[in-house]
């Protein structure tokens, strides 16, 4: 690969990981090409970006956006590495799980490491918590839920409140008779 390829390379993983506020870092290395062109196709139908590159062209990307960031990934950049991208935090750690599913569970791909919105997860152990991420529409609307919930509780004893009221008026009005 000359110099100007890798440059070309850089470039590229620089523009991914400014475009996403979240990747994977996964281990490939014991996946078959079949194996490895499934997993491929599993991430473009889930809109997962999956890029195979070099450890040091990832990391040269990685310290050409801001090397304190990104400090915590570094350790997981050895051996062959393939990068999944997504909007969706959760989303790769899914397909993960899914692939580990099949008939021959290795335990591959291995989980390296995974950045979620500026949190480094390292080591395959964090593949489960992974999985259990809920997203920030999920989040907002559990929010909006519990805030939603006391509103509904006063609203309610509110409307109760007029039928009592109108029970005790009636009981008055009886016992006046």
């Amino acid at each position: 690969m000359t110099k100007q390829e890798k440059n070309e390379v850089i470039e590229v993983l620089k523009e991914k990981f400014s475009q996403y506020n979240n990747f994977y870092i996964t281990n490939t290395e014991s996946l078959t090409v079949d194996q490895i062109n499934k997993l491929r196709r599993v991430c473009f139908n889930k809109n997962v970006e999956m890029k195979v590159a070099k450890n040091t062209l990832i990391r040269k990307a990685l310290e050409g956006i801001d090397s304190a960031r990104f400090s915590g990934v570094f350790e997981s950049l050895n051996g062959v590495t393939a990068l999944m991208f997504s909007e969706n935090a959760k989303e790769p750690a899914l397909i993960i799980s899914d692939f580990r599913k099949g008939p021959k569970d290795s335990g591959k791909p291995a989980l390296k490491a995974a950045f979620i919105d500026g949190d480094v997860f390292a080591g395959d152990e964090q593949l489960k918590t992974l999985t259990t991420l809920k997203s920030k529409q999920d989040l907002i609307g559990e929010i909006i839920g519990l805030l939603q919930s006391p509103a509904k509780n006063v609203i309610s004893g509110l409307n109760a409140g007029n039928k009592l009221a109108g029970l005790v008026k009636a009981l008055e009005e009886r016992a006046a008779n």
